[in-house]
């Protein structure tokens, strides 16, 4: 009998020394235009297999990472243990999205949006009217994770709390109000205390 081997992921990268050169951070930061424009040109974009881009901080993968807010309040869930990234394994977390891959390459959108909208459809059902908007880029070498991610943050203000997940990976999730989450923030993923800064002001 031939075994079938699942193929592997190849996930959009860009060189780390390139970040650098435009301008590292740390955190939070707001001045989209200044990177994306490089980053996400097809001169500078690879992709690699995921389980090696996973372990090569030379190279940063470009996240999308949206988060969905209803006036005061903003969607939130914890990461059970089917979700991909080991690592971040019963955290709590405010973003969703995930990685640009070669699947992404043959849409008739721009690589990076299609991957997102992609990524979006997998994991939510939006059931409401929303306007979207790009804030800014999330960066942390703090940890192993971070090292070797690079986030793009998109928020999507809806006209009502309505955000279903799609996926089993996604425990415990709804909508509180961001104060209430802010007493919480010891408890989110590094990226997520990141943005709930940002979304109280507290960040670029």
């Amino acid at each position: 009998m031939t075994e079938t081997t699942t193929p592997v992921e190849h996930v959009l990268v860009v060189p780390t020394l390139l970040f650098h050169e435009i301008g590292v951070f740390q955190g939070f930061n707001s001045k989209t235009e200044r990177y994306l424009d490089t980053l996400l040109d097809p001169m500078h974009t690879i992709y690699l297999a995921r389980p090696d881009a996973e372990d090569d901080p030379s190279y940063k993968q470009l996240i999308p990472y949206c988060i969905f807010r209803c006036g005061d309040s903003i969607f939130h869930y914890t990461r059970g243990t089917k979700q991909g990234e080991a690592r971040l394994h019963a955290k709590k977390s405010i973003g969703v999205g995930g990685h640009i891959s070669t699947l992404d390459r043959d849409s008739d959108q721009e690589t990076y949006l299609a991957g997102m909208e992609r990524e979006l459809e997998e994991e939510i059902a939006i059931e409401s009217g929303y306007r979207e908007q790009l804030a800014g880029l999330l960066n942390d070498d703090s940890n192993d994770v971070g090292k070797v991610h690079l986030g793009v943050v998109h928020v999507f203000d809806l006209d009502e709390p309505q955000v279903r997940p799609l996926e089993e990976s996604m425990v415990d999730a709804g909508f509180a109000p961001l104060s209430q989450l802010v007493e919480e923030i010891d408890s989110f993923e590094t990226w997520s205390q990141i943005c709930l800064k940002f979304l109280t002001g507290d960040a670029d």
